[in-house]
């Protein structure tokens, strides 16, 4: 029972919130997404092949990214659905996320989520973003999941300009928060084949009407990209460490957030 429940707690997530990052709502179903490659082969007897055995047992299709030693003995360190988990190498204890280095003041479970971000962003052609650059050189860039009908998305583009003027560059990926079936999934496709994706972007936060297009787009990869990095609401905005910034954040306030993660505060 013990065992489901923490498997409860490790696949609760919320991917309709508009705005901060939210606490997901108790007892919520999700989608798990694919991974964009196969799962690494644990050898029989290992730490590792134990864990996943467990894993594999509270729930056949869940999706891990990579499991391996944690920062604390005893434990394996488990990135699946988008979320951090440490389960004990004899499979008998979960716990989930909430580990802080008290010497670095570093939160462990968020650095090995930027570690697995960066690399999921890797995959992701910057030619498949919608890009606003400042005049000069970037002080700062951003990558930011957004949506074109979340209120806080579309507040966040009113002051594009604010953004980049204070030297930030707003890298765009599509996460359509009603899902792949849904009419906002078209109208996001939509923009993405638009012949100037930024104008579309602009008109469709905007409330303008974005004329119906259908194109080979990368909204679906972007989107499933969103489920992996563990967005739980939009926008989520991702500095180049592939650390998490926030939800929404005025350009003031973002701007202190990048300049005191640089400085690494």
């Amino acid at each position: 029972m013990t065992r489901f429940l923490a498997f409860a707690a490790l696949c609760s997530l919320s991917l309709s919130a508009c705005a901060q990052q939210s606490a997901p709502e108790a007892g919520q179903k999700i989608t798990i997404g694919p991974k964009a490659s196969a799962e690494p082969v644990y050898a029989a007897g290992t730490p590792e092949a134990r864990v996943r055995a467990v894993l594999r047992e509270l729930n056949p299709q869940i999706v891990v990214e990579s499991i391996q030693p944690a920062p604390i003995p005893g434990f394996r360190e488990v990135i699946a659905t988008g979320q951090v988990v440490y389960i004990s190498d004899d499979g008998k204890y979960l716990f989930q996320g909430g580990l802080m280095d008290v010497v670095k003041r570093k939160d462990m479970a968020e650095a090995a989520m930027a570690k697995l971000r960066v690399d999921i962003l890797k995959t992701l052609p910057v030619e498949d973003r919608i890009v606003f650059s400042p005049a000069g050189k970037p002080k700062h860039t951003v990558v930011v999941l957004t949506d074109i009908e979340c209120g806080y998305c579309r507040k966040f583009h009113t002051d594009i300009a604010e953004y980049t003027k204070r030297g930030i560059e707003v890298e765009y990926l599509a996460f359509p928060r009603s899902g792949l079936a849904s009419a906002d999934y078209r109208n996001m496709v939509s923009v993405w084949c638009a012949p100037d994706r930024r104008k579309a972007l602009t008109d469709a936060k905007d409330g303008r009407a974005v004329p119906s297009r259908t194109c080979k787009t990368p909204v679906d990869m972007q989107y499933r990209a969103g489920q992996r990095m563990g967005l739980t609401g939009t926008p989520m905005i991702l500095n180049a460490n592939g650390e998490l910034m926030g939800g929404y954040l005025p350009p003031d306030a973002l701007l202190q957030r990048l300049e005191a993660a640089a400085a690494g505060v």
